[in-house]
């Protein structure tokens, strides 16, 4: 398990990262429109030239100008398209399967190259688009955090990435899987953290929080290391308040006692542990802070309603399914 440290928005993205993250650019001409029903937890999308509008089922239609990168938390379905009122004429499936609204498969008919796809080569409307296939409970406790579709203009330093993606996107080099999935982790951080530090964005009580002297000092340690037997009387000495202090403003700014708050983090952690090959549960519990395996296996019932046993199963299960359709990342790789 790696270390977490720094701050806790650096916790909650140490292991949501891009392995293998499909990459493509889109290029297509008005009227355009993009069913999006892949339900993968978080897609990234820029345009890099012409105007788009995303279309949340539920929700008003969000423009997305040129250099906007636009952060898309599935599993929902959306709309990418040229205008709001372009219906339809594109689904893209869980794998990036792509078919007409009738099915018909569209992978070969609209491969323009390396991972470049779309109606003519010469088309007005050009855009990036990068998904994440993370089945993370820390991802899953970032993406709460966020609105189904956030878009933001891009920032100092952000415009480059963007101009660096794109021009890795068409690459066939070696390495360059590792290449892309850096670049868009990086894009990804800047733009969260640039919204979370924005007023009035609604940004969550954990990141608030961390800039307490009192709590956010807390919050690093239970983050730095969940597997110290930590005590609200431990916590308040180090931080040089009382524990009744500690508690009262903790629960104030976070929402949750400290406490409770490491038992989530513990068990998001023993989630995440429970799903690499070979980890036995009593490896996870000595890793996130439980005496054995018996004792994490009562936590995580209690809070989850289920068995790590259980957990790990279903787990396994939902990643062949997200996973398991070649489709056009296989075409355009």
């Amino acid at each position: 398990m790696r270390t977490l440290t720094d701050d806790t928005l650096t916790g909650m993205l140490e292991r949501p990262r891009a392995r293998g993250a499909f990459l493509l650019r889109t290029v297509l001409n008005p009227p355009w429109s993009l069913r999006i029903e892949d339900r993968a937890p978080l897609s990234l999308a820029t345009m890099i030239c012409g105007d788009a509008w995303v279309v949340p089922d539920d929700g008003d239609p969000i423009p997305m100008r040129p250099g906007d990168v636009a952060i898309l938390r599935g599993p929902d379905p959306y709309t990418i398209a040229d205008s709001p009122d372009t219906p339809p004429r594109i689904v893209i499936h869980p794998g990036q399967h792509c078919t007409t609204l009738e099915g018909e498969p569209l992978e070969e008919a609209m491969h323009l190259g390396v991972r470049t796809w779309g109606d003519r080569p010469d088309g007005s409307a050009v855009m990036l688009s990068g998904t994440y296939q993370m089945h993370s409970e820390i991802g899953r406790r970032l993406l709460g955090a966020l609105p189904p579709v956030l878009v933001r203009p891009t920032g100092d330093g952000d415009s480059s990435l963007i101009a660096l993606l794109a021009e890795e996107t068409g690459k066939a080099e070696p390495g360059q899987e590792l290449v892309l999935d850096r670049i868009l982790d990086l894009l990804l951080v800047r733009v969260l953290r640039s919204w979370f530090a924005s007023p009035g964005t609604g940004a969550p009580a954990w990141y608030r929080a961390q800039h307490d002297p009192v709590v956010g000092s807390a919050l690093r340690m239970l983050h730095g290391d969940p597997a110290r037997p930590w005590t609200v009387a431990e916590l308040a000495a180090r931080t040089g308040v009382s524990r009744a202090g500690l508690a009262r403003r903790f629960t104030e700014l976070v929402g949750e006692p400290p406490m409770s708050y490491l038992t989530g983090w513990r068990l998001a952690l023993a989630a995440d542990l429970l799903c690499e090959p070979d980890t036995t549960i009593g490896t996870v519990a000595r890793k996130v802070g439980y005496s054995s395996s018996f004792a994490l296996s009562a936590a995580f019932k209690r809070v989850r309603g289920i068995s790590p046993q259980e957990y790990r199963r279903n787990a396994a299960t939902s990643a062949r399914k997200l996973g398991g359709v070649p489709g056009m990342a296989m075409a355009f790789a």
